[in-house]
């Protein structure tokens, strides 16, 4: 038979083509590919195995990791054939979302590479220096914050947005515990912040006007929301044309007992996730990354999702 037919016939599954467009990208882990697909690792294996007895694809073994790239010995009639086919649907909604999520794995694969030369330089704290604190960078930063009208959601008392007011044109404060937004209001008096005021209400239905902010901020408050991607349009609603959204939130993680201590709803969420929820609600230049890691069990991982309102 026809070997060109034969590769015809592999194509024919959607997964994968989607596999095929990835690894005629860049080299990567059974792992990897699980997350940018969001399919179980036996799926992804046993759609890289027929590939592999196709010929097409080849597998490299790193200590208890497969990595798997396109066979470097293609011929060239092969692999033309190959890249017409993902030319083909190239701008399908599963595979303009596969390359999204390549990039975001690429930039973590970049960012573990990173910790290395870190740990190396030295982090913040690890040795005593005079008037050197995270603190005392945080007011450097905040110096830069410009008048601008800022919405903090899920404030609770609004320590961050206490800050915030001693530069910001405005802070509006949003909270769903009377007690948090009663604490609040008497911390902004007691500080003299006549632009900070607090508002009783909820993420998923913020009492602000339509394109009424600049900045709007989700700190750790995405995970307690019912339905974070309500929470997050209400943000794009809120904001102006120009604006921008910034969320802390954790990653996904397996601490239930999050649940019951914390009162989380969400045991954090995936980088992909975070992505989704910002491009759904009609945010652009979406950026999601990994900003801070606790040393200590349970290991919280902190993320950084940032997106703009056009």
């Amino acid at each position: 038979m026809n070997a060109s037919w034969d590769i015809l016939k592999t194509l024919s599954d959607p997964t994968r083509l989607r596999l095929l467009a990835l690894v005629l990208r860049e080299e990567l882990s059974v792992a990897e590919l699980q997350e940018i697909l969001g399919m179980g690792q036996s799926r992804i294996s046993s759609q890289l195995a027929l590939l592999r007895q196709a010929g097409l694809v080849t597998d490299r073994r790193e200590g208890k990791k497969a990595f798997y790239s396109l066979r470097p010995t293609l011929v060239p009639a092969t692999l033309a054939l190959l890249r017409a086919a993902v030319d083909s649907v190239a701008e399908l909604p599963d595979l303009v979302d596969d390359r999204a999520a390549l990039d975001r794995s690429l930039q973590k694969r970049r960012r573990t590479s990173e910790q290395y030369f870190n740990l190396i330089a030295g982090r913040l704290g690890k040795n005593y220096c005079p008037g050197r604190s995270w603190e005392a960078i945080g007011h450097l930063a905040l110096r830069l914050t410009p008048a601008i009208t800022i919405a903090d959601l899920g404030a609770g008392e609004g320590l961050v947005s206490q800050l915030l007011a001693q530069r910001a044109k405005q802070v509006w404060c949003i909270d769903n515990s009377p007690r948090m937004v009663e604490v609040g209001t008497e911390l902004a008096a007691k500080n003299n912040l006549a632009n900070l005021a607090y508002k009783l209400g909820d993420i998923e239905k913020v009492p602000l006007g339509n394109e009424s902010v600049d900045l709007a901020i989700l700190s750790q408050a995405l995970h307690h929301a019912q339905h974070p991607q309500r929470a997050v349009d209400e943000a794009f609603r809120i904001l102006k044309p120009g604006g921008q959204l910034l969320i802390l939130d954790l990653a996904e993680h397996a601490f239930e007992k999050a649940r019951e201590l914390y009162a989380d709803v969400w045991l954090g969420f995936k980088e992909s996730a975070l992505h989704a929820f910002l491009k759904k609600s009609g945010f652009q230049q979406v950026e999601v990354t990994a900003v801070a890691k606790e040393p200590t069990e349970p290991h919280f991982e902190t993320l950084l999702a940032s997106g703009v309102k056009k």
